[in-house]
């Protein structure tokens, strides 16, 4: 994957805002009380999951009395249950008395009529299933069913339902992640590899064949198939990579592709318009399907073009012939169409577009890739950054505020006068650009942390030395690569945060959408058939180039074609995770 340097969702829930299983339940009877807005009510609460110290519950309440416009369900816990995070109510507790109230698009119950709700809690001691509730001030008789013995797993994060025809704001938000049962097999085959095996990463379409599968690998179907499976009554996100543009990442040879520069044509009809007919296939309308649209195309035409130090001749022949703004937009337009399909297009990563003269360029690119081919802004739900990179999410030992005997941090040789330390900083500033832009309010940023958990011995705990500038960035960066612009392999790095939704302002998850374990590039040169080339910044004994400073490469050694299983990196991801495992 390319890098290079310069040249010289809101938050978790707007509410406490389904999860469905077996578990611990109590039914819940109403019968009419004089002058109450609802005069019978029926509430199934059930103890989804539980484990050590946490659990999570459904509550279906259904209205056996008149019409209510909106309803509130109350109960109080014997015990010192606490709600923690909720969805398709808002949910407020206040000592042990517990309060639900409808949101805009459930509030409305006809006779028989039913809403549901969930949430996850926290409790010590017994989890007792709470002894009455109430509907609208009407108390409901209880009826209690034995417990069974509920799972011992810590859900995902929550379902959040949506109004009937819309997008979720944060397709995360409430689902589970799509776990890839060829690449869990290939982590869990790995001393270790367990305690990881069963985290959701891309799945990469990175070739037309890909699409097909093989007898060997699932094709998109497969997986697709293998989701719904996985995805039982809850809501599953799957995360796939589109990435398969003509002249395929100009200036990295370890991730060329197989389509010439011209070959648009082909990347319509027999790469795109096949994946679209199959997301579109009503069969899967039940999940949300996130595309990561061609990781690293758009920055390249705006870092490493001609007037730059690091201009690559390829890349200037895909500024002028436009193909990569032409399949950008023609694959947003494709696939934005589909209801369930979120797209996020790459958005580079801070230590390679946070420089002035790269940050706006290339927020203007992408807004142009996104309104080419027919697209709209509308197309696109949010971005992607740090994808297949090393960048820290956030660095806490030095700001780009700070200064250190008069210097700014910006003047250290590892900032190089970036705006930006770190990826979550970045990812901020270039959602609100974007905003600003044109596109919608609420995009949503994606983190890929599968690789920039930078832990082990080597992790500093405290700033670094204040005898000047460098010593106190380089004391106490995270981020341990000689510099910035190493991309291939990292010697030293470490699984990141664990995929999750809604972790920051704005923030729509962190992913893991680089599996893990799959190499960047070869080493040294191996003939192979999927058009990847080798590349210098890929091999250990490298000295560098404008790109990386003219430093060591700092690749491991003895590494496979890109995408192939990587052990001896796997193996250093888990030994380095931050956090750890």
């Amino acid at each position: 994957m390319n890098r290079t340097r310069r040249t010289s969702r809101t938050a978790l829930l707007a509410a406490l805002g389904l999860v469905t299983a077996t578990g611990a339940t109590a039914t819940v009877l109403g019968a009419a009380t004089a002058g109450a807005a609802a005069p019978g009510c029926k509430v199934d609460y059930r103890i989804t999951n539980q484990w050590n110290t946490g659990f999570g519950a459904d509550v279906t309440v259904t209205n056996t009395g008149d019409p209510v416009a909106s309803w509130t369900v109350e109960w109080a816990y014997a015990g010192n249950q606490q709600v923690t995070q909720g969805w398709n109510a808002t949910i407020t507790q206040s000592g042990t008395a517990v309060t639900a109230k409808s949101l805009s698009y459930n509030g409305t119950l006809t006779t028989g009529g039913s809403a549901s709700f969930g949430f996850n809690g926290s409790y010590s001691g017994t989890n007792a299933v709470p002894a009455t509730f109430k509907l609208n001030g009407v108390t409901c008789n209880t009826t209690t069913t034995p417990p069974t013995d509920p799972p011992t797993t810590p859900p995902t994060t929550p379902p959040t339902t949506p109004p009937a025809g819309s997008k979720a704001d944060n397709p995360y938000a409430g689902a589970k992640v799509y776990v890839n049962p060829e690449w869990s097999a290939k982590a869990a085959a790995e001393p270790g590899g367990t305690k990881v095996a069963n985290q959701p990463t891309g799945v990469w379409l990175d070739r037309i064949a890909a699409i097909n599968g093989s007898a060997t690998s699932m094709g998109l179907r497969a997986h697709l198939d293998e989701a719904l499976k996985q995805k039982g009554s809850g809501e599953l996100v799957v995360q796939l990579v589109v990435y398969n543009l003509p002249g395929r990442d100009c200036a990295a040879l370890a991730s060329n592709g197989e389509l010439g520069p011209t070959e648009i044509g082909r990347y319509k009809t027999e790469y795109i318009d096949p994946i679209a007919a199959i997301l579109a296939d009503p069969k899967y309308a039940g999940l949300r399907i996130v595309t990561t649209v061609e990781i690293d195309s758009l920055p390249n035409l705006v870092t490493n073009v001609s007037g730059r130090p690091t201009a690559t001749a390829n890349c200037d022949v895909m500024k002028a012939n436009g193909n990569y703004v032409t399949g950008v937009g023609y694959a947003l337009r494709k696939l934005g169409s589909i209801a369930n399909v979120y797209n996020y297009v790459d958005a580079g990563h801070h230590g390679w577009l946070g420089w002035d003269d790269n940050f706006g360029a290339s927020a203007e690119l992408f807004k142009q890739a996104a309104t080419a081919e027919g697209s709209t802004v509308a197309n696109v739900h949010g971005f992607i950054v740090n994808t297949a990179n090393y960048s820290a999410l956030k660095e806490d030992h030095f700001g780009i505020g700070d200064s250190v005997n008069g210097v700014s941090v910006r003047q250290s040789k590892w900032v190089d006068w970036n705006r930006y330390t770190d990826e979550l900083s970045y990812a901020q500033a270039m959602r609100a650009k974007l905003v600003s832009l044109g596109f919608d309010a609420n995009l949503g940023m994606l983190i890929d942390t599968s690789r920039n958990g930078w832990g082990g011995a080597a992790r500093p705990t405290a700033p670094g030395a204040t005898m000047n500038v460098d010593t106190y960035v380089n004391g106490g960066r995270y981020d341990r690569r000689i510099h910035l612009g190493n991309w291939c392999n990292q010697a030293g790095a470490g699984l990141g945060e664990r995929p999750q939704a809604a972790p920051a302002a704005g923030i729509d998850a962190y992913v893991w959408m680089k599996p893990p374990g799959e190499s960047d590039g070869a080493s040294k040169e191996i003939p192979n058939d999927e058009g990847k080339g080798f590349d210098r910044m890929c091999d250990p004994t490298y000295t560098g180039n404008a790109r990386n400073g003219n430093s060591m490469s700092g690749a491991l050694p003895d590494a496979p074609v890109s995408g192939h299983w990587f052990s001896a990196q796997f193996q250093e991801l888990l030994k380095n995770a931050h956090p750890a495992l």
